[in-house]
Order: C-alpha cells, then structure tokens, then sequence
C-alpha cells in the first residue's frame, strides 16, 4: 500500500502595511518563525508610503518589501498577490502576529478541490480592558467561529473570514478578480469572499487556525474604527446592492434609522402632548440595554470582572451608534 501523498502547495503570505512601526517588528518576528518548507513560502510586505520607521523595521528581515503606488488596502492586497506566485495566498495584517503552524493549518482547509477561500479566527494579543472587551462584546471587533464550517455563502453577520487572518486559493482569485479598489475603509475583503462562493466555490471557517491581534488602544479609537465600518458597509451597498452583506447593511441601518425616528417622536409627544408616552419612551429605550446587561451578566460572573455588566452595554450601544452614522455618511458621501 503506497503512503498517500503530502498536500503541502506552495504558499505566498501577504501584509500590507502602512505607519505600522510600533506592530510591525512583532508580525515580521512570527512570520520568519512560521513552520512550513521554505522551499514552497515566501512573505511579501506592502508598503503603502509609511512615513515612519517601518521600511526600515521591514529591511531587517529576510522578507519581500513592495513599494504601492495605488491608495487603498485591497489596493496593497492586490499588489501583493501580483507579485506573489503561491498556489495558496494568505493574508494578515500589520498589526497581527501568528503562531507557528498558521500557514500548515490554513493550508490543509484547501486539500479539497472546490474551496477557493478560507478563513480562521482572530483574538486579542494582549489582555486590556478594552482588547478584552473588543473580543467579549455581543459586536466583535474581528471573526471568532466555535466550529469548523464549510459553507457555499456567506452568513451575515460574522460567519465569513476576517481580512487578517485568510487565504484564497490562487487559480481561483484568478477566474473572480481581485480584490475590489473601490471599497475602503470597512467590508473591504468581504466581497471578495462573496464573489467567491458566487462563483461555485466553497468557504472554509477553521477556529483552529488563529491569529492575534493588536486590537485599538482607546475607545476613540474604537468608535472611529466602527464608523469607518460603517462606511465601508455603505459603499459596498452602492457598488454592490445585491451582496448579501451590502444587504444586511442595510437592514441594519433601516432598523436603526426605525428606533431613533420613533425614540424622538414619544419624546416629542411626552413633552408636548401628554406623559402618557412615556411609558412606551421608555420600553424602547431602557429595554434594549437592559437586555444587553444581562447577556453580560453570566460572562462577567464568570471571569469575575463586574466592570463589564455596566460598562460593556453603554460601549456596544455607542458603536452601533458610530456605525449607522458612519453608514449615513457613507451613503451621503
């Protein structure tokens, strides 16, 4: 009997970097740890015009280093894959660092013919208050799947790869297109994937292949971030309204946009016309975060950390906030 063969395709691992000086030298420390042939890997860094110390911090490393003219991250992403050659090409981001075995584990989702994308999950690199609270919250900042799946679509709201930790198989990049130039700031990967599985190929969310991430160091950052999101969310709708995701969009926006219209009318009326509105005022208003208060009532008991019943709803409720209106503006722009 003859031992099957090693699936073990040559692989191309992808980062994009802008400014990245203070979270590049940790990425670029595991990327040259990872275990995999060297035979069959390279690592490509792009560089979007950094004007700090980060082509710098790059040249020390037996790596790729891309200079990018075109504005954008898919912009990077798709320089990188141009100058790339592996049959599988993977993706992270400057602000990341993986394990040892991340490339062998994405790897091994593509031993079956049909999948063209992949995907894992993505955690905090060091625990903050606000890292932790970035990977806890009932919106989390990145991907984190309970089990593997291979699906045929994407899955609103979370179920389909995050752009700093995924692969695509090449010949399929290839027949789809790259990634889309024109979407920034949020989604930006994600209909890329999409066009993927349209296209008859299927998508892998591997839990085991994990990356961590230097998530934002304040919740300013975190609110910019989310409505920059949101923005993205709206260009994506105005290029693609048929995306599944540009549709969950916006269906988020619309109820949004439903419970802030009908908040300032029982406002409006309980001052002007009679208290009895105040009642329903308050159900829609007071309700929605009692609720939320108590999701994170059993995980705060749990980790013993009751700062999170108060502070964690107030949090998500502001970043939903941040997002329709980045949503808004996205639309209007």
């Amino acid at each position: 009997m003859t031992e099957e063969a090693l699936y073990e395709p040559t692989v191309s691992m992808i980062a994009p970097v802008l400014n990245a000086e203070a979270t590049v030298k940790d990425l670029l420390d595991s990327l040259v740890k990872v275990e995999y042939n060297r035979q069959k890997l390279e690592t490509i860094i792009v560089d979007g015009g950094s004007t700090d110390g980060t082509r710098e911090v790059v040249a020390e490393y037996p790596v790729k280093l891309i200079s990018q003219a075109r504005k954008g991250l898919n912009a990077a992403r798709n320089v990188g894959f141009e100058s790339s050659q592996g049959e599988i090409v993977l993706y992270t981001d400057s602000d990341c660092v993986v394990p040892r075995d991340w490339v062998t584990k994405m790897v091994r989702n593509f031993e079956a013919a049909e999948v063209g994308c992949a995907g894992g999950n993505t955690s905090r690199y060091k625990d903050t208050f606000l890292s932790k609270y970035a990977d806890g919250s009932i919106m989390p900042v990145l991907r984190r799947f309970r089990r593997r799946e291979v699906l045929d679509r994407v899955e609103p709201p979370l179920r389909y790869p995050a752009g700093c930790n995924m692969a695509f198989r090449r010949a399929t990049v290839e027949r789809v297109g790259g990634f889309d130039e024109d979407i920034r700031y949020g989604f930006d990967e994600d209909e890329l994937v999409e066009r993927v599985c349209r296209a008859g190929y299927k998508m892998v969310l591997d839990p085991e292949t994990s990356v961590k991430h230097q998530h934002r160091s304040s919740f300013k950052e975190f609110l910019e971030q989310t409505f920059n999101y949101g923005r993205g969310g709206a260009q994506l709708f105005k290029k693609k309204p048929k995306d599944r995701i540009a549709k969950w969009n916006m269906v988020t926006l619309a109820s949004f946009a439903s419970w802030l219209v009908a908040t300032l009318l029982l406002a409006f009326w309980a001052i002007t016309l009679s208290a009895i509105f105040l009642a329903p005022l308050l159900l829609i208003t007071l309700v929605p975060l009692l609720l939320l208060t108590l999701f994170y009532v059993r995980r705060a008991i749990l980790e013993k950390d009751l700062a999170m019943v108060v502070a964690y709803p107030s949090m998500d409720v502001l970043r939903l906030v941040a997002y329709c209106f980045g949503e808004i503006y996205g639309l209007l722009a």
